[in-house]
């Protein structure tokens, strides 16, 4: 005894989302904050957003990637050496960091 073939879905898949272009957020001091990658989060009730990566550039050559925070608004510098960026998770801000310029580097803001 066979088991009965299943029909083949023809339901047209989802077209993959593409990703936002990389965004001017920040000038200023010689330097360039770019929006790069992107990935969709979800609130607790369910409403989703975007959160992105950062990026340093200087003169249009060298590129510092900040590892591991995703955010929801533009960095703003602090002054010659620092940008605050917000974490964001769950599509909340989920805590404060000081990122180094030259190498990318955040420390969470404890305080304040």
């Amino acid at each position: 005894d066979r088991a009965a073939a299943q029909p083949l879905d023809t339901t047209p898949a989802a077209a993959p989302v593409a990703a936002p272009p990389d965004s001017l957020v920040v000038t200023g001091r010689g330097l360039e904050v770019w929006f790069t990658l992107a990935r969709t989060d979800h609130a607790a009730h369910g409403a989703a957003c975007t959160d992105r990566t950062i990026e340093i550039r200087r003169g249009g050559e060298r590129r510092v990637a900040v590892p591991l925070l995703y955010t929801e608004q533009a960095p703003r510098m602090l002054d010659d050496s620092t940008l605050e960026a917000i974490l964001y998770r769950n599509c909340q801000p989920a805590g404060r960091y000081h990122v180094d310029m030259r190498t990318g580097q955040p420390t969470p803001v404890h305080g304040g």
